[in-house]
């Protein structure tokens, strides 16, 4: 599959655009978040548990709150927040019973698809444009990106 041409584009260009959509991301998940009956970190540490969920993983309660740079206090009223919306519940770790697992209600998926559904629907026409090596340069850049930013941050919390 040959790529479609693109309008070539300066580093600084790309990092406007960047930037410009990290700020329509930050409005939206606000928007979303509410249409959820949550607040953005709630949603947040929604995804982590989600992202748990479709790995297979166990997420204990504290594994939560590193994920999402959060006290275990914080987490607390975080799991209390879910589990009042229904989309979360706290289990006893059948190994370790004095922790936490954080399991996803099983229509939580459901209901949040419902909001994103369209948006990831929208993006797979659009990925869907690009060559699987395109798709494989810009899933390269999202993760390193994504390190760089990690990085960034913590300097700036021990800096």
């Amino acid at each position: 599959m040959e790529g479609k041409p693109r309008p070539e584009a300066t580093a600084e260009q790309a990092l406007y655009a960047m930037d410009r959509m990290i700020a329509l991301a930050q409005f939206g998940q606000q928007d979303i978040a509410a249409r959820l009956g949550l607040n953005v970190t709630d949603l947040t540490c929604l995804g982590f548990v989600i992202e748990a969920a479709l790995a297979g993983e166990q997420l204990a309660a504290g594994d939560l709150a590193e994920r999402a740079q959060l006290t275990t206090g914080a987490v607390t009223g975080v799991l209390n927040r879910l589990e009042r919306a229904g989309y979360a519940r706290r289990e006893a770790d059948p190994g370790d019973r004095r922790r936490v697992r954080v399991v996803m209600d099983d229509t939580a998926q459901d209901r949040i698809m419902a909001v994103y559904g369209p948006f990831y629907a929208r993006l797979g026409e659009l990925f869907a444009d690009y060559t699987p090596d395109e798709v494989a340069v810009l899933a390269d850049w999202f993760t390193r990106a994504r390190a760089a930013m990690r990085s960034s941050l913590d300097e700036l919390k021990t800096g």
